[in-house]
């Protein structure tokens, strides 16, 4: 295949996503526009209630600072071209009660949230794989047990199975920290509260591949040729079952980072779930809308990754129409 040939459609492909997460990333940012400007009363008063801790009626004279400071006299098409200009520059404003940039607060805590969702996917692959290659293709009762336990724990939610988690590993067994660890030990089981839902869900998208392509003849081949089934699975017919997984691992970090504001209290992790939940018990806005946006950012630029790893994997993607 010549260089034209397969340029065309990678280049249409690379376009099509890369206008999907502009998209995306304009539809966040205006969403979180409106929700500040359709919040009940006027917002200049919630801001100096924010920040002086004493919810109260205010007098013009004292609004008047923060009316000029965050432009609330202004149009709201005018607001709305400022908070977009803002976001294009990387800036998410000023906490509310903290008095710093919002980019600051969260970047003290971002680096312990993405480090638990980056483990919390490579978990939940090892744990999908190793339960795909163990149970697909391997009979009906074998076959419908494997995809029953797929179906159960991709619908668990993190919250209770974090506490079932807690209460077995951690304080009955004793295996795990029960608050607080910062080490390779707490870090763990929040990862795996995270990772069995993901485990599940990538799951069932690579059995129905799996077991595709064990029907494959270059399976009977490579059993003909004396390999055994386990090098099959591994060495054959793995690399064929991955691609589904591996186009939904985008979705996946970005769900571990959404999935680790919960995991974060339950576990009373650093991070930026403390943060959020900080943020929306005092009513800084600005602080829960750089999350909001924050994690939407992560799932775009996952998911552009992801799509460009896929070209590398899939050759069928760069064949022209």
């Amino acid at each position: 295949m010549t260089r034209t040939s397969w340029a065309e459609p990678v280049l249409r492909r690379v376009t099509g996503r890369l206008v999907w997460a502009l998209l995306v990333l304009w539809g966040t940012a205006s969403l979180t526009f409106l929700a500040q400007a359709a919040l009940p009363g006027d917002r200049a008063t919630a801001i100096l209630n924010v920040r002086t801790g004493n919810a109260e009626a205010r007098t013009e004279a004292e609004l008047a600072p923060i009316v000029r400071e965050y432009g609330l006299d202004r149009p709201l098409l005018v607001q709305y071209a400022d908070h977009l200009a803002a976001l294009l520059r990387g800036d998410l404003g000023t906490s509310y009660q903290q008095h710093r940039p919002v980019v600051e607060v969260i970047a003290d805590q971002l680096g312990a949230t993405v480090a638990l969702a980056l483990v919390a996917v490579v978990l939940a692959w090892v744990l999908m794989v190793a339960w795909a290659l163990l149970t697909a293709g391997r009979g009906r009762l074998v076959g419908g047990a494997g995809r029953l336990v797929e179906v159960v724990t991709a619908g668990l939610p993190h919250y209770w199975l974090g506490v079932i988690l807690l209460l077995v590993l951690a304080l009955r067994l004793g295996w795990f920290p029960v608050i607080g660890g910062t080490g390779a030990a707490g870090m763990l089981l929040p990862a795996l509260t995270l990772a069995v839902p993901l485990a599940g869900f990538l799951g069932q998208a690579t059995r129905t591949e799996l077991e595709r392509a064990l029907g494959q003849p270059f399976v009977l081949s490579a059993r003909a040729r004396g390999m055994g089934d386990t090098a099959v699975r591994v060495h054959h017919v793995l690399r064929h079952a991955l691609l589904p997984a591996v186009s939904l691992s985008g979705w996946a970090l970005g769900a571990a980072l959404s999935g680790s504001v919960v995991v974060e209290q339950v576990f009373t992790r650093p991070g930026i779930g403390q943060v959020l939940v900080n943020a929306v018990g005092s009513q800084d806005l600005p602080i829960v809308v750089g999350v909001v946006v924050l994690v939407a950012v992560f799932y775009v630029v996952a998911n552009l990754l992801v799509d460009l790893a896929y070209l590398v994997v899939d050759p069928r993607l760069r064949r022209p129409a």
